[in-house]
Formats: C-alpha cells, structure tokens, sequence
C-alpha cells in the first residue's frame, strides 16, 4: 500500500507532479490537498506498521515464553566406564587374597611376550594377521609389538623377584590383537594372575577361580572347566560361565551353546618358570589370563563389545 500510494509512482506522486498542469488559481489548494492526504497515508501506515509489530511481539512473547521459577538443567557429569568399574572390583577380589598388582609395559619384545611363555618361533600365535608389530629396529630380544597379552608381566615380575616366594601378583591392562567382531575387539582389557610356590596344586587354581567367579556374579553362578591348551602352561583349562544374557537358553552372544568363555588357565609350564628364574623341580604355581570385556558383557548383560568403545555416554551414564 505504500508503493501503491506514496512510492514514486503512486497516486499521491502523481497527483504532485500534475499540479503545473491546473490554472494558477487551483494549484494552492489542490497542492494542499495532495501533501495533507499524503501525511495522512503515511501517518496510517505508520501505525498499521507498529500494529504489526506489536503483535508479533506479543505473538513471540508467547511462544518463548521463559518460566524463570524452573529449576536450571543440570550439568553433564562425567560417569565412571562400566570395563574401569569392572577391573577396580577384581583388583579389590585379588587385593583381599593377598595378590600384589603389577603393571607393565604395553608395547613389549618378542622374547618377554612369546620366547619366555614358551611360544618359539613359528608358532601360529606369532603370525603377523594375530598381533601388531611396531616398524622400529629390533632389539636384542627381537622385534617390537603392541603385547597381545598380559602373560609378559608375569615374566617381569618373577625375574624382578630374584627367586623369593611366594609370587603371588596380578596384572590388569590394555592388550591388543587382530580381532573385531561382537565378543571381540582389536583392544581389550586382560587381568593375567600367577601364584608360584611350594606346593602349588591345581586345587588351589580352581579354589580362587571359583570364589572370582561367584563374587562377580553371585554364588549360584554355574562354572565349568574344560581341557585346553596353552604354551605357557600344562595342564591346561578354559573356565566357561553360564551366559547371563539368555540364561543358558542360546543366544548370538554364546553362540547357542550357554556358556561363555571368561578366561584360561593352567598349571606353569617349567620352561616359563625357568624363564623366571626359578626351579621347576623346586616350586610350582599357575597362572591364569581372564578378559575384562567378556566378564563386563556377562556382568552387565551387555551383547555387543563394541558398545563399550563406542563412546557413547548414554552407555556409561547407566553404571
């Protein structure tokens, strides 16, 4: 409307323009006429203009409106991750039984992470597509690699002890292997454990296992044992739990079969007890490597390993 009148084609501004036209006598009033009219057009549109505006105003105050007496939102907080929550509660398991914790490092050489576990070379564990080796120089105990176990901390540990007993240490971290699948992931979590002393039986392995066992997941929980192999030790065992996803009925997670493997174990092989410095005619003990990941699935009932890397926190945020 305002184009339509006041812009400069529009009916007042034509009527200005054509006031030469008119004899002198009516220019005056007719000139008169035509500004009055045009205040009073733009005095309109004005307030038709401010109207609009108002309405708006009072249309959006509505809509956003703000209730100041609502409590604030809250602050995200960090959360503790469910693997950490799971490896402090074996930590303090261990810790009640007397095991010392040791730690080690993750990037590790051939000798302490297969010769002294008594896995010589051509072994299908040393194979390229299981474990990431590192493009640096080899040393005087062969080549570099990320540890794909945390067995080499047992090693460290005998040797640091120079032949005193009892060792009885465990070893939680981070170890890394060419795995990704739903039970598996490239990087996971392992607490190895080893008790060497006089008199050592496999009694005493299935002793602690069973008690970790029923304090993770209550004293009903169902166990079971089967044969195995291993090169670090002999005897060896898989310690399965039953599968708290479906409750022994079969699922993607077990494999059908109701059970899930948590950990193998094993009475010390003499070659890694001599590796340690320490005479297998003289002490035994055993050793056993549990996966924090598969025990968090279990614990948390939880299908799928990767949703613990994924970084979502709606994951944490439940534990």
């Amino acid at each position: 409307m305002r184009v339509q009148y006041l812009g400069r084609k529009g009916v007042i501004t034509s009527a200005l323009r054509v006031l030469g036209q008119l004899p002198a006598e009516e220019r005056p009033a007719q000139g008169a006429l035509a500004n009055q009219l045009r205040t009073e057009i733009g005095q309109a549109l004005e307030e038709a203009r401010g109207a609009l505006a108002r309405r708006t105003l009072d249309r959006r105050l509505v809509e956003e409106t703000i209730d100041i007496t609502l409590p604030g939102y809250p602050p995200t907080i960090g959360h503790p991750h469910p693997l950490i929550i799971l490896r402090n509660d074996i930590e303090d398991i261990f810790a009640a039984m007397g095991f010392t914790m040791s730690l080690g490092p993750e990037i590790e050489d051939e000798w302490h992470n297969f010769e002294a576990l008594n896995i010589p070379p051509g072994h299908p564990a040393r194979e390229m597509q299981d474990s990431f080796y590192i493009d640096a120089a080899p040393t005087g105990t062969g080549r570099l690699l990320l540890r794909t176990q945390m067995s080499p901390v047992q090693i460290r540990f005998m040797r640091a002890q120079a032949g005193r007993l009892p060792v009885r240490m465990v070893a939680p971290g981070r170890v890394y292997r060419r795995d990704d699948d739903a039970t598996h992931s490239p990087m996971f979590h392992q607490c190895e454990g080893l008790l060497v002393d006089h008199g050592i039986s496999f009694a005493h392995l299935k002793g602690v296992l069973s008690a970790l066992a029923h304090r993770l997941f209550g004293p009903s929980t169902r166990i079971r044992f089967r044969p195995s192999y291993f090169p670090f030790t002999e005897p060896s065992v898989e310690v399965d739990v039953g599968c708290t996803l479906c409750n022994g009925h079969g699922c993607r997670t077990c494999k059908q079969s109701g059970w899930v493997e948590v950990l193998g174990a094993g009475m010390v092989h003499p070659r890694v007890l001599e590796a340690g410095g320490y005479d297998p005619e003289e002490v035994s003990g055993f050793a056993f490597g549990l996966g924090i990941d598969r025990l968090a699935m279990l614990r948390y009932q939880v299908d799928d390993i990767r949703a613990f890397y994924e970084g979502d926190m709606r994951c944490s945020e439940q534990f």
